[in-house]
Protein backbone atom coordinates (compact mmCIF):
# COMPACT_ATOMS: atom_id res chain seq x y z
CA UNK A 1 0.00 0.00 0.00
CA UNK A 2 1.00 3.51 -0.46
CA UNK A 3 0.41 6.70 1.64
CA UNK A 4 -2.29 8.31 -0.37
CA UNK A 5 -2.38 11.04 1.77
CA UNK A 6 1.33 11.88 1.41
CA UNK A 7 1.18 11.55 -1.96
CA UNK A 8 -1.64 14.82 -2.38
CA UNK A 9 0.21 16.70 -0.13
CA UNK A 10 3.47 16.28 -2.18
CA UNK A 11 1.55 16.73 -5.34
CA UNK A 12 -0.30 19.63 -3.83
CA UNK A 13 2.91 21.17 -2.42
CA UNK A 14 4.57 21.44 -6.28
CA UNK A 15 1.81 22.62 -7.97
CA UNK A 16 1.82 25.90 -5.34
CA UNK A 17 5.19 26.12 -7.50
CA UNK A 18 4.12 26.05 -10.81
CA UNK A 19 3.78 29.21 -13.06
CA UNK A 20 3.96 28.41 -16.54
CA UNK A 21 1.95 26.12 -18.64
CA UNK A 22 4.94 23.93 -19.86
CA UNK A 23 5.33 23.28 -15.41
CA UNK A 24 1.46 22.45 -15.31
CA UNK A 25 1.86 19.69 -18.16
CA UNK A 26 5.53 18.52 -16.47
CA UNK A 27 3.23 18.25 -13.33
CA UNK A 28 0.44 16.50 -15.11
CA UNK A 29 2.61 13.76 -16.31
CA UNK A 30 4.09 13.42 -13.13
CA UNK A 31 1.15 13.24 -10.78
CA UNK A 32 -1.94 12.25 -13.08
CA UNK A 33 -0.10 10.45 -16.38
CA UNK A 34 0.08 6.61 -17.09
CA UNK A 35 3.50 6.00 -14.76
CA UNK A 36 2.10 8.01 -11.83
CA UNK A 37 2.36 6.16 -9.23
CA UNK A 38 -1.06 7.50 -8.04
CA UNK A 39 -2.17 5.70 -11.47
CA UNK A 40 0.42 2.63 -11.07
CA UNK A 41 -1.80 2.15 -7.60
CA UNK A 42 -4.89 1.80 -9.13
CA UNK A 43 -4.48 -0.09 -11.74
CA UNK A 44 -2.76 -2.75 -9.18
CA UNK A 45 -6.47 -2.91 -7.58
CA UNK A 46 -7.68 -5.16 -9.73
CA UNK A 47 -5.63 -7.94 -7.86
CA UNK A 48 -7.01 -7.41 -4.39
CA UNK A 49 -9.66 -8.82 -2.66
CA UNK A 50 -12.75 -7.59 -3.26
CA UNK A 51 -13.36 -5.71 0.29
CA UNK A 52 -9.87 -4.12 -0.07
CA UNK A 53 -10.25 -2.96 -3.54
CA UNK A 54 -13.99 -1.46 -2.93
CA UNK A 55 -11.98 0.17 0.22
CA UNK A 56 -8.68 1.21 -1.70
CA UNK A 57 -10.27 2.03 -5.03
CA UNK A 58 -12.76 5.03 -3.27
CA UNK A 59 -9.98 6.62 -1.17
CA UNK A 60 -7.66 6.49 -4.52
CA UNK A 61 -10.06 7.78 -7.23
CA UNK A 62 -10.80 10.87 -4.53
CA UNK A 63 -7.40 11.81 -4.56
CA UNK A 64 -7.31 11.18 -8.51
CA UNK A 65 -10.33 13.59 -8.68
CA UNK A 66 -8.88 16.16 -6.00
CA UNK A 67 -5.75 16.33 -8.07
CA UNK A 68 -7.77 17.10 -11.63
CA UNK A 69 -9.70 19.45 -10.30
CA UNK A 70 -6.44 21.29 -8.80
CA UNK A 71 -4.71 21.25 -11.68
CA UNK A 72 -7.94 22.37 -13.91
CA UNK A 73 -7.66 26.05 -11.47
CA UNK A 74 -3.96 25.86 -11.95
CA UNK A 75 -4.56 25.81 -15.60
CA UNK A 76 -7.57 29.17 -15.09
CA UNK A 77 -5.01 31.20 -12.79
CA UNK A 78 -2.12 30.90 -15.07
CA UNK A 79 -3.81 32.32 -18.13
CA UNK A 80 -5.78 34.73 -15.84
CA UNK A 81 -2.25 35.68 -14.81
CA UNK A 82 -0.79 35.44 -18.28
CA UNK A 83 -3.16 37.97 -19.95
CA UNK A 84 -2.80 39.84 -17.12
CA UNK A 85 0.79 40.64 -17.31
CA UNK A 86 1.06 40.42 -21.55
CA UNK A 87 -1.62 43.51 -21.60
CA UNK A 88 -0.20 46.89 -21.53
CA UNK A 89 -3.57 49.32 -21.98
CA UNK A 90 -0.95 52.35 -22.99
CA UNK A 91 0.21 50.92 -26.33
CA UNK A 92 -2.34 50.98 -29.61
CA UNK A 93 -4.55 48.19 -29.89
CA UNK A 94 -3.77 45.54 -32.73
CA UNK A 95 -6.16 45.37 -35.35
CA UNK A 96 -7.69 41.63 -36.03
CA UNK A 97 -6.73 39.52 -38.62
CA UNK A 98 -10.86 38.66 -39.77
CA UNK A 99 -11.85 37.77 -43.24
CA UNK A 100 -13.08 39.59 -46.23
CA UNK A 101 -16.35 39.46 -48.71
CA UNK A 102 -15.74 37.73 -51.68
CA UNK A 103 -15.34 40.11 -54.83
CA UNK A 104 -18.54 38.36 -56.32
CA UNK A 105 -20.52 39.27 -52.89
CA UNK A 106 -19.53 42.60 -52.50
CA UNK A 107 -20.71 43.00 -56.14
CA UNK A 108 -24.61 41.27 -55.33
CA UNK A 109 -24.52 43.79 -52.26
CA UNK A 110 -24.11 46.77 -54.22
CA UNK A 111 -26.73 45.22 -56.98
CA UNK A 112 -28.93 44.34 -53.85
CA UNK A 113 -28.57 48.13 -52.69
CA UNK A 114 -29.28 49.57 -55.72
CA UNK A 115 -32.56 47.77 -56.31
CA UNK A 116 -33.69 47.68 -53.51
CA UNK A 117 -33.60 51.39 -53.67
CA UNK A 118 -35.66 51.35 -57.21
CA UNK A 119 -38.27 49.09 -55.25
CA UNK A 120 -37.00 45.96 -56.21
CA UNK A 121 -38.04 42.52 -54.24
CA UNK A 122 -34.81 39.92 -53.75
CA UNK A 123 -36.02 36.30 -54.24
CA UNK A 124 -34.06 32.79 -54.36
CA UNK A 125 -34.55 29.50 -55.81
CA UNK A 126 -32.92 25.41 -56.22
CA UNK A 127 -29.98 25.41 -57.76
CA UNK A 128 -31.40 21.79 -59.01
CA UNK A 129 -33.76 22.67 -61.44
CA UNK A 130 -35.92 20.90 -64.14
CA UNK A 131 -36.33 20.82 -68.03
CA UNK A 132 -39.21 22.16 -67.18
CA UNK A 133 -38.27 25.28 -66.03
CA UNK A 134 -35.25 25.77 -67.43
CA UNK A 135 -36.10 25.29 -70.85
CA UNK A 136 -39.92 24.05 -72.05
CA UNK A 137 -41.65 27.04 -69.89
CA UNK A 138 -38.53 29.67 -71.37
CA UNK A 139 -39.55 28.83 -75.01
CA UNK A 140 -37.07 26.68 -76.42
CA UNK A 141 -37.57 24.24 -79.32
CA UNK A 142 -37.19 20.89 -78.36
CA UNK A 143 -34.06 20.60 -80.46
CA UNK A 144 -32.24 23.57 -79.23
CA UNK A 145 -28.63 22.82 -78.65
CA UNK A 146 -28.47 23.98 -74.75
CA UNK A 147 -30.77 21.02 -74.28
CA UNK A 148 -27.76 19.00 -74.31
CA UNK A 149 -25.10 17.17 -72.50
CA UNK A 150 -22.31 19.14 -74.25
CA UNK A 151 -24.11 22.74 -72.28
CA UNK A 152 -26.12 21.52 -69.61
CA UNK A 153 -25.72 19.17 -66.78
CA UNK A 154 -28.04 16.15 -66.52
CA UNK A 155 -28.63 14.68 -63.25
CA UNK A 156 -29.00 10.94 -63.26
CA UNK A 157 -32.98 9.59 -62.49
CA UNK A 158 -33.91 6.10 -61.99
CA UNK A 159 -36.02 6.74 -64.89
CA UNK A 160 -33.93 7.87 -67.81
CA UNK A 161 -36.82 8.77 -69.82
CA UNK A 162 -37.98 11.71 -68.15
CA UNK A 163 -39.05 14.67 -69.26
CA UNK A 164 -40.20 18.42 -68.16
CA UNK A 165 -40.53 18.85 -64.88
CA UNK A 166 -39.05 15.43 -64.05
CA UNK A 167 -35.74 15.59 -65.93
CA UNK A 168 -33.45 17.15 -63.30
CA UNK A 169 -30.23 19.38 -64.17
CA UNK A 170 -27.99 21.44 -62.80
CA UNK A 171 -29.62 24.78 -63.65
CA UNK A 172 -27.39 26.51 -66.78
CA UNK A 173 -29.10 30.01 -66.32
CA UNK A 174 -31.12 31.85 -63.44
CA UNK A 175 -34.11 32.53 -65.44
CA UNK A 176 -35.89 29.77 -64.56
CA UNK A 177 -36.57 31.01 -61.34
CA UNK A 178 -38.41 34.29 -63.57
CA UNK A 179 -41.42 31.56 -64.02
CA UNK A 180 -41.34 30.11 -60.54
CA UNK A 181 -41.89 33.56 -59.21
CA UNK A 182 -44.65 34.94 -61.98
CA UNK A 183 -46.87 31.49 -61.00
CA UNK A 184 -47.05 32.76 -57.17
CA UNK A 185 -47.45 35.92 -57.41
CA UNK A 186 -49.44 38.25 -59.37
CA UNK A 187 -48.22 41.70 -61.48
CA UNK A 188 -47.49 44.20 -61.23
CA UNK A 189 -44.37 43.01 -59.68
CA UNK A 190 -40.50 44.04 -59.74
CA UNK A 191 -37.61 41.58 -58.40
CA UNK A 192 -34.06 40.38 -58.52
CA UNK A 193 -32.89 37.00 -57.89
CA UNK A 194 -28.92 36.20 -57.90
CA UNK A 195 -27.25 32.96 -57.52
CA UNK A 196 -25.26 30.17 -58.98
CA UNK A 197 -25.32 28.85 -62.50
CA UNK A 198 -23.28 25.81 -63.86
CA UNK A 199 -22.72 25.23 -67.56
CA UNK A 200 -20.99 22.41 -69.26
CA UNK A 201 -18.46 24.24 -71.47
CA UNK A 202 -14.44 25.06 -71.74
CA UNK A 203 -12.78 27.24 -69.45
CA UNK A 204 -10.70 30.22 -69.87
CA UNK A 205 -9.93 33.65 -68.57
CA UNK A 206 -13.29 34.72 -69.55
CA UNK A 207 -15.34 31.53 -69.07
CA UNK A 208 -15.65 29.25 -66.45
CA UNK A 209 -18.16 26.13 -65.37
CA UNK A 210 -19.55 27.26 -62.57
CA UNK A 211 -20.10 31.10 -62.51
CA UNK A 212 -22.92 33.69 -60.82
CA UNK A 213 -25.28 35.82 -62.30
CA UNK A 214 -27.96 38.31 -61.00
CA UNK A 215 -31.11 38.39 -62.95
CA UNK A 216 -33.96 41.64 -62.82
CA UNK A 217 -37.58 41.28 -64.13
CA UNK A 218 -39.94 44.04 -64.23
CA UNK A 219 -43.42 43.19 -65.31
CA UNK A 220 -46.49 45.72 -65.64
CA UNK A 221 -48.67 47.42 -68.17
CA UNK A 222 -46.50 49.76 -69.92
CA UNK A 223 -42.58 48.78 -69.67
CA UNK A 224 -40.85 50.50 -72.59
CA UNK A 225 -37.43 49.36 -74.21
CA UNK A 226 -35.69 52.69 -73.39
CA UNK A 227 -36.90 52.58 -70.12
CA UNK A 228 -34.64 49.04 -69.71
CA UNK A 229 -31.80 50.76 -70.97
CA UNK A 230 -32.06 53.66 -68.24
CA UNK A 231 -32.47 50.89 -66.20
CA UNK A 232 -28.93 48.90 -66.74
CA UNK A 233 -27.27 52.71 -66.98
CA UNK A 234 -28.38 53.34 -64.10
CA UNK A 235 -27.38 49.99 -62.37
CA UNK A 236 -23.82 49.86 -64.13
CA UNK A 237 -23.47 53.33 -63.06
CA UNK A 238 -24.05 52.26 -58.95
CA UNK A 239 -21.70 49.88 -59.08
CA UNK A 240 -18.85 51.33 -60.94
CA UNK A 241 -19.32 54.71 -59.21
CA UNK A 242 -19.10 56.47 -62.89
CA UNK A 243 -20.98 55.98 -66.23
CA UNK A 244 -19.92 52.98 -68.69
CA UNK A 245 -20.30 52.89 -72.38
CA UNK A 246 -22.66 50.21 -73.10
CA UNK A 247 -24.03 49.02 -76.41
CA UNK A 248 -27.30 46.81 -77.24
CA UNK A 249 -27.26 44.45 -79.89
CA UNK A 250 -30.11 42.41 -81.44
CA UNK A 251 -29.55 39.33 -80.63
CA UNK A 252 -31.94 35.97 -80.30
CA UNK A 253 -33.04 34.44 -77.26
CA UNK A 254 -36.13 32.46 -76.80
CA UNK A 255 -37.37 33.60 -73.84
CA UNK A 256 -37.62 37.20 -74.95
CA UNK A 257 -39.16 39.16 -77.90
CA UNK A 258 -37.23 41.45 -79.26
CA UNK A 259 -33.96 40.00 -77.67
CA UNK A 260 -30.82 41.94 -77.32
CA UNK A 261 -27.03 41.27 -76.43
CA UNK A 262 -26.14 44.25 -73.58
CA UNK A 263 -22.22 44.77 -73.79
CA UNK A 264 -20.65 47.09 -71.55
CA UNK A 265 -16.41 48.45 -72.86
CA UNK A 266 -14.18 47.15 -71.44
CA UNK A 267 -12.26 48.42 -68.09
CA UNK A 268 -9.21 46.34 -67.71
CA UNK A 269 -8.09 47.82 -71.42
CA UNK A 270 -10.36 50.55 -72.05
CA UNK A 271 -11.61 48.93 -75.03
CA UNK A 272 -8.01 47.84 -76.52
CA UNK A 273 -8.76 44.43 -76.29
CA UNK A 274 -7.44 42.20 -74.07
CA UNK A 275 -7.54 38.44 -72.95
CA UNK A 276 -10.54 38.89 -71.12
CA UNK A 277 -12.78 40.87 -73.56
CA UNK A 278 -11.53 39.94 -77.22
CA UNK A 279 -12.09 42.61 -78.73
CA UNK A 280 -12.40 45.66 -76.38
CA UNK A 281 -16.11 44.74 -75.34
CA UNK A 282 -17.51 42.39 -72.33
CA UNK A 283 -21.21 40.84 -72.61
CA UNK A 284 -22.53 41.49 -70.14
CA UNK A 285 -25.93 40.32 -70.24
CA UNK A 286 -28.93 39.30 -72.55
CA UNK A 287 -32.32 40.84 -72.13
CA UNK A 288 -35.58 42.15 -73.44
CA UNK A 289 -39.11 41.50 -73.26
CA UNK A 290 -40.55 38.50 -72.10
CA UNK A 291 -41.90 36.19 -74.98
CA UNK A 292 -45.13 36.06 -74.84
CA UNK A 293 -45.45 31.85 -73.97
CA UNK A 294 -42.92 32.87 -70.85
CA UNK A 295 -45.40 34.95 -69.47
CA UNK A 296 -48.23 32.37 -70.07
CA UNK A 297 -46.00 30.13 -68.82
CA UNK A 298 -46.17 31.74 -65.46
CA UNK A 299 -49.91 32.20 -65.46
CA UNK A 300 -49.81 35.93 -67.06
CA UNK A 301 -51.91 37.37 -69.68
CA UNK A 302 -49.25 38.73 -72.36
CA UNK A 303 -52.22 40.80 -74.19
CA UNK A 304 -52.56 42.76 -70.68
CA UNK A 305 -49.22 42.94 -69.67
CA UNK A 306 -45.27 43.55 -70.90
CA UNK A 307 -41.89 43.20 -68.64
CA UNK A 308 -38.52 43.73 -69.50
CA UNK A 309 -35.60 41.20 -68.58
CA UNK A 310 -31.95 41.83 -67.73
CA UNK A 311 -29.86 38.69 -66.76
CA UNK A 312 -26.48 40.41 -65.51
CA UNK A 313 -23.21 38.18 -65.62
CA UNK A 314 -22.41 38.70 -61.89
CA UNK A 315 -18.52 36.86 -62.29
CA UNK A 316 -17.63 39.40 -65.53
CA UNK A 317 -19.16 42.65 -63.76
CA UNK A 318 -16.79 42.04 -60.71
CA UNK A 319 -13.73 41.63 -62.67
CA UNK A 320 -14.77 44.61 -64.65
CA UNK A 321 -14.94 46.25 -60.81
CA UNK A 322 -11.70 44.97 -59.27
CA UNK A 323 -9.54 44.61 -62.48
CA UNK A 324 -8.98 40.86 -62.27
CA UNK A 325 -8.08 39.64 -65.74
CA UNK A 326 -9.25 35.79 -65.09
CA UNK A 327 -12.75 34.57 -64.66
CA UNK A 328 -10.83 31.41 -62.79
CA UNK A 329 -9.52 32.94 -59.58
CA UNK A 330 -13.08 33.82 -58.99
CA UNK A 331 -13.93 30.36 -57.70
CA UNK A 332 -9.93 28.99 -57.09
CA UNK A 333 -9.67 29.17 -53.55
CA UNK A 334 -6.44 30.37 -53.71
CA UNK A 335 -5.93 32.78 -50.94
CA UNK A 336 -3.21 35.05 -51.80
CA UNK A 337 -5.70 36.12 -54.69
CA UNK A 338 -8.73 36.30 -51.21
CA UNK A 339 -6.94 37.81 -49.15
CA UNK A 340 -6.46 41.41 -51.68
CA UNK A 341 -9.86 41.96 -50.96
Amino acid sequence: MIDLGALQRAAQEELETVRTNEGLESWRIKHLGRSAALMLFLRELAGMPLEQRKEWGSKGNAVRKELQELCEQRVHEILVASTTQSIDITQPGMRPNIGSLHPITRVKNDLNDAFKLLGFEVYDGPEISSEGYDFDALNFPPDHPARESMDTYWIKTKNSQSQGAKKLDLRPHLTGLSVRYMQTHTPPFRFVYPGRAFRSESTDAGHEQTFYQYEALVVDEDISLSGGKVLVYTILERVFGKQVTIRMRPGFFPFVEPGFEIDMQCLQCGGEKCSVCGDGWVEMMPGGPPHPNVLRAGGIDPAKWQGFYINIGLDRLAMMKYGINDIRLMHSGDLRFLRQF
